[in-house]
């Protein structure tokens, strides 16, 4: 779109002075006829030079006025639709917990990536912005996205409470903000919520399939889905034998507590297949 702009602009002056300088007649195109000018022959074809010059000067500052209105826009329409989610803090009591705010931030990546009109920067690239001073412009420019989602998680018992927030990374200014505070069990009506809200700020377009998969939950057992998201946390270390065996092992509880629980499932599996499920 943007490389179309341009050859527009580009092409309006030199369009001014041909429009100017040919007329379309039933014998075709012809050179449009100079008036004569009092007295002087080469008078009225100084006269006409200097109108096509003015004419191409006008075409052309017009065409840098469009362009600086337009290309801009164009570029901050692009970004809109791009977003990093930065690693979670964690603020519950218990600083173990820390691997509950970890994965719902894997949740909230893992429901916005299935929206293909929006770009979600991988969490690998967002790790390293963990506990630093955050400054939303730079970040915004570091991973060349439009917004950026950060938040904290505090879990008390059988509560979560969460608080997000989404930020324009050009103006710094909050876009959008919400404080939930809801039962473990109802984590994933929060992760469907946010993803949808996250949606229609940036004016991201949700297909009725996309709307399906955002909105399926992969278990009811909360038990079951903490078992998976601590199992989560330790399957990332691929060269700790000893953290992979727990994740196995969490891996199974989660699967005992809902035999339906298919992303367990798949993620034993995965252990199984790597030769690590048992030690």
């Amino acid at each position: 779109m943007r490389l179309v702009v341009v050859l527009l602009l580009v092409g309006f002056p030199i369009a001014l002075i041909l429009a100017w300088a040919f007329d379309v007649t039933p014998s075709g195109i012809q050179v449009t006829p100079t008036l004569p000018a009092a007295g002087n022959g080469l008078a009225g074809e100084g006269h006409r030079r200097r109108n096509i010059f003015v004419l191409g000067v006008f075409g052309l500052v017009a065409a840098v006025a469009a362009g600086f209105f337009l290309l801009p826009h164009l570029t901050a329409t692009k970004m809109e639709k791009s977003i990093a989610v930065l690693p979670f803090e964690n603020l519950s009591a218990d600083q173990e917990n820390a691997y509950f705010a970890d994965g719902i931030q894997d949740d909230i990546l893992t429901s916005l990536a299935k929206i293909g009109d929006l770009k979600v920067i991988s969490r690998t690239s967002v790790m390293a912005y963990r506990g630093n001073a955050r400054n939303i412009r730079e970040i915004g420019k570091a991973l060349s996205v439009g917004a950026v989602l950060e938040g904290s998680v505090r879990r008390e018992g059988k509560r979560v409470r969460l608080n997000v927030q989404l930020i324009d990374t050009a103006t710094d200014r909050h876009l959008w903000a919400e404080d939930y505070d809801r039962d473990l069990t109802d984590v994933f009506a929060i992760q469907t919520d946010l993803a949808q809200k996250i949606a229609h700020k940036l004016q991201a377009q949700l297909s009725p399939n996309e709307m399906q998969q955002i909105m399926r939950k992969p278990t009811e057992n909360g038990e079951a889905y903490l078992a998976f998201v601590e199992a989560h946390n330790w399957h990332v270390n691929l060269e700790d034998a000893a953290k992979l065996k727990q994740a196995s092992q969490l891996y199974e509880r989660a699967i005992q507590l809902d035999p339906k629980f298919a992303l367990a499932v798949a993620d034993l599996s995965h252990l199984a297949e790597l030769g690590l499920s048992q030690f």
